[in-house]
């Protein structure tokens, strides 16, 4: 009876325990051999697929042959026991590449194949001679596809899957080749972004995230690409995270005990490796009609390794598998017979390939007569009891080694990127430009309260200086008509006595003639004196004069002052309508940039449609939250445990522990709370019984991160019900989930609360108070934390509320106002997040666009904030049919968004 477990040891019927069939001895015996042959097995491995890995020209396409190469696993212990009479089935003649298996003692078949690795080969050399070519293709911008396939126990997993951690001679494939590609890649402008999930009974389930076991396949109906849009994608920085997350992966594969493998693997793995590399040298040219300026968009390859961990076929006979093991041995051999029904199509160039009898054929069309390059090692033991499993393995083999692929380098433009660097720039021109208009405002205003200063004082010093010259001048006028009033006076005076005397005497005429002369003498002195006065006086006039003109210049220096004033106003004004005029050139480029954008588009489609080039979707990088979850057996059980306690216990007993003074019982009090309110039938009762308000008290009253994050948990789980929303609200349940918010700094603290926030944005009644309590505000806090499980919370709830509105609007009609979102600042992440690449968190915001499109009162700020663009992306590449559809029916029926359209030159018909 077999048992079935996971990889990380838990298993329904016991412990399994993985053992590695290669013996010691290998590693001691190859040394000298790789030693010896190190330098021809980079010369081995330049076939026609794994050659080399030269770069080619970038919309070239190369014919490449899948290669293909034998390991023989050495004998274990069983067989060295039971075979140990018997001679192996197989006999390798690695120097001629030749392989031949034995019918019988004297008959055999002979096989070529590329390489042929015996048990004595090192784990390095395998990898050089398999994987390295492929590894360096990838580098060069090729996608690439490393197999492994074989019966069970013959070695797959060790061969790829092997960390080395106590024995780095030991290290598988994957870990050789990231260790090879970053340390080929450069950190500033390169990127590595892995993906590890697993095919399980044709269900996909991710390794790194457990709970995410049901992704679907996405088909590109352009060029026919494979995607996962629902597996995480997680950025690579250096080996050691990397290692980590392979053991994180291998912990979670599912395994059982087999009679021919103590630890048989029960899934396919698939490692996904996408490598981003900028192109050194190279860039696309862009003209612009309004600038006149050429912009040069990067360029940037982007690749993929695909390494497969196939499991192994078996016989139900020899494997003991029943049950369940015998059903997974059946969904196993299943998908390996219909890989090998389209390697048959292939290797037989028919017309029809049955890439969609299985999920595995569809996640492999690209490996095989895609445009990959393959290379597959098959894996065989010696023992002659599994002859008839070594030749089925062989043929495959054989098989494979018809296939041809078309190898294609995938380049494309880095507008974003290009984008990027027109914002910084733009951003320094603005910059400059206003400290240039500032300075120059500051001079004008230095150099007008300079030239009134000037001419203050100017009139000041002269109005003195006129003053005093008015003084001194009547004065001294003053003054000479004082003196000539009293030699007047003095003249007269004396002229009198001398007529008393003359009048008395008697002497005669004569001496009354002489009288008269002299006093005609002083008369003539006096009128000359009177003159000198008078033309002092006209002098001072004169000065008067003189003064005032220079007055007058004075003011007309004034006046030019001020019309030199008047001038530098006009240069101010002519600055502000430069300054204008570059605001309207800033508004051209940021059109030209987002029509430059749309153009990429264009040419994007153009390239896939006329020269087969492949230019892939910007992969950015994104963090998953990597949750160690239990099995679903194991989740099976741990609800009835559930179960059992809740019957046992009681509810309110379990309630009444979260009130308890140890800290540790009221941790887990709440996680039983949390576990229960998970199931729906358990949730009125819990609310019932006071288990709500007891969640929102512990909320408000603890410190605890664990409490906060388990709770919330509860609370999101309680409010997916309508009721439950309602009492949420009114018991505050919103500002206490806001201020947990503000206060925490664990993504999964975060995560619930953002569920549970996002969970009440549904509910149409309670939007209004939501906002008004800061339920929004909350939201748009949280994405500091930059998580994506976070940012996929807080998406869906903004896409909730944008949906209610919506819904609002079709009973309100043009009524409707403008979005509360909108008016709380969320439109510029919203556009920022819209082609994210993690598919949750785009879906969201792509939904939240095309509701908020659908008010009209919406639109301006929708276009002034780039949403336009995304909605026109939306319409077009979204990989929804319903949001495609609903994005392109809003641009249409939006009067505003088409007349911008229109304005662009945006011809969407």
């Amino acid at each position: 009876m077999s048992s079935f477990s996971y990889r990380n040891g838990i298993t329904s019927k016991g412990v399994g325990v993985k053992l590695d069939n290669y013996s010691s001895k290998s590693s001691s015996s190859s040394k000298s051999k790789v030693q010896s042959t190190g330098s021809s097995i980079r010369r081995s491995s330049t076939g026609s697929v794994g050659g080399g890995g030269g770069s080619t020209k970038d919309d070239s396409t190369v014919s490449g042959r899948v290669r293909v190469a034998v390991r023989l696993r050495p004998r274990n212990a069983e067989e060295m026991v039971a075979d140990a009479d018997f001679a192996d089935c197989v006999e390798l003649q690695p120097e001629v590449k030749r392989l031949k298996i034995r019918k019988n003692n004297w008959d055999s078949d002979t096989y070529e194949f590329d390489e042929l690795l015996t048990e004595f080969a090192s784990q390095k050399r395998v990898y050089e001679v398999v994987a390295k070519p492929v590894v360096e293709s990838v580098l060069d911008g090729y996608n690439g596809t490393i197999m492994a396939y074989g019966q069970t126990g013959t070695g797959k997993t060790y061969t790829l899957g092997r960390l080395g951690e106590e024995d780095t001679a030991g290290r598988g494939i994957m870990v050789r080749a990231l260790e090879d590609i970053l340390a080929e890649i450069s950190p500033e402008t390169d990127a590595v972004s892995v993906s590890y999930f697993q095919l399980y009974m044709e269900t996909i389930q991710d390794l790194l995230d457990p709970a995410n076991d049901n992704i679907s396949i996405m088909e590109d109906p352009r060029n026919g690409d494979v995607s996962l849009p629902g597996v995480n994608l997680v950025d690579i920085r250096d080996q050691k995270s990397f290692v980590e997350l392979l053991r994180i992966g291998e912990a979670h594969r599912f395994a059982a005990n087999t009679k021919l493998n103590t630890e048989s693997s029960r899934s396919h793995a698939i490692l996904m490796v996408h490598v981003k590399r900028s192109v050194k040298g190279k860039h696309s040219s862009l003209s612009s009609e309004s600038t006149g300026k050429t912009l040069k968009a990067p360029i940037v390859r982007k690749s993929k390794l695909v390494i497969v961990d196939l499991a192994g076929s078996e016989r139900v006979e020899k494997s003991g598998s029943e049950g369940h093991t015998f059903e997974e041995a059946k969904s196993i051999n299943l998908s390996l017979s219909a890989l090998g029904k389209c390697i048959n199509a292939l290797a037989e160039n028919s017309a029809h390939v049955p890439v969609r009898d299985s999920k595995l054929t569809r996640l492999l069309r690209d490996s095989f007569g895609g445009t990959a390059r393959t290379s597959l090692i098959i894996t065989i033991g010696p023992s002659p009891r599994h002859r008839g499993e070594t030749a089925s393995t062989i043929m495959f083999g054989q098989r494979a080694m018809k296939v041809e692929n078309m190898l294609k380098i995938k380049e494309e433009f880095d507008y974003k990127s290009l984008s990027r660097k027109l914002d910084v720039q733009l951003d320094k021109l603005i910059a400059e430009h206003e400290r240039q208009q500032k300075s120059f405002q500051d001079e004008v205003e230095r150099i007008a309260l300079e030239a009134q200063k000037g001419v203050a004082e100017a009139e000041r010093n002269y109005a003195d200086a006129l003053e005093k010259e008015k003084l001194k001048y009547q004065k001294d006028y003053a003054e000479s008509i004082k003196k000539l009033e009293e030699q007047w006076a003095a003249k007269q005076e004396k002229h009198g006595h001398r007529k008393v005397k003359v009048g008395q005497a008697d002497d005669g005429i004569d001496q009354k003639s002489n009288s008269e002369l002299s006093t005609s003498g002083e008369v003539a002195e006096i009128k000359k004196t009177l003159q000198n006065e008078t033309l002092l006086r006209k002098a001072a006039e004169a000065e008067v004069n003189n003064l005032r003109n220079q007055l007058t210049q004075w003011k007309k220096a004034e006046a030019a002052r001020n019309d030199e004033i008047s001038n530098l106003h006009k240069l101010v004004e002519n600055e502000a309508h430069q300054k204008a005029t570059l605001e309207e050139e800033i508004a051209i480029l940021r059109s030209q940039l987002l029509q430059i954008s749309f153009e990429a588009d264009q040419t994007r489609r153009n390239l896939d449609t006329g020269r087969n080039g492949e230019l892939s979707g910007s992969l950015d990088s994104l963090i998953p939250q990597v949750k160690h979850q239990q099995p679903k057996d194991s989740g099976d059980g741990e609800k009835a445990s559930m179960a059992k306690l809740f019957e046992q216990v009681g509810l309110h007993k379990i309630l009444s522990l979260l009130e308890a003074e140890d800290a540790d019982i009221r941790i887990h009090a709440v996680k039983v709370v949390a576990n229960l309110a998970a199931e729906e039938s358990n949730q009125e009762k819990i609310v019932e019984a006071g288990g709500l308000t007891s969640l929102l008290t512990l909320l408000r009253s603890s410190n605890d991160e664990t409490i906060h994050r388990v709770a919330a948990g509860a609370i999101a789980n309680l409010a997916m019900n309508e009721i439950n929303q309602e009492l949420i609200m009114s018991q505050g349940g919103i500002s206490l989930l806001s201020l947990t918010a503000a206060n925490a700094e664990d993504p999964q603290t975060l995560r619930m609360v953002a569920g549970a926030i996002a969970n009440l944005c549904g509910n149409d009644k309670l939007q209004v108070k939501l906002r008004a309590e800061g339920g929004i505000r909350a939201l748009l806090g949280m994405v500091r934390c930059r998580h994506p499980d976070v940012l996929a919370q807080v998406a869906r709830g903004i896409a909730n509320f944008a949906k209610c509105e919506s819904r609002a609007i079709s009973t309100q009609g043009t009524k409707a106002g403008k979005s509360l979102l909108i008016e709380d600042g969320t439109l510029p992440w919203i556009v920022q997040n819209a082609n994210n690449e993690a598919s949750p968190i785009r879906r969201h915001i792509e939904l939240a666009l095309c509701h908020l499109a659908q008010a009209e009162a919406n639109a301006k700020d929708m276009i002034n904030g780039g949403a336009l663009w995304e909605l026109v992306r939306i319409s077009r590449d979204c990989s929804r049919e319903d949001i495609r559809t609903l994005a392109y029916r809003t641009l249409k029926s939006s009067p505003s968004f088409q007349a911008e359209l229109k304005r662009l030159r945006i011809d969407y018909g």
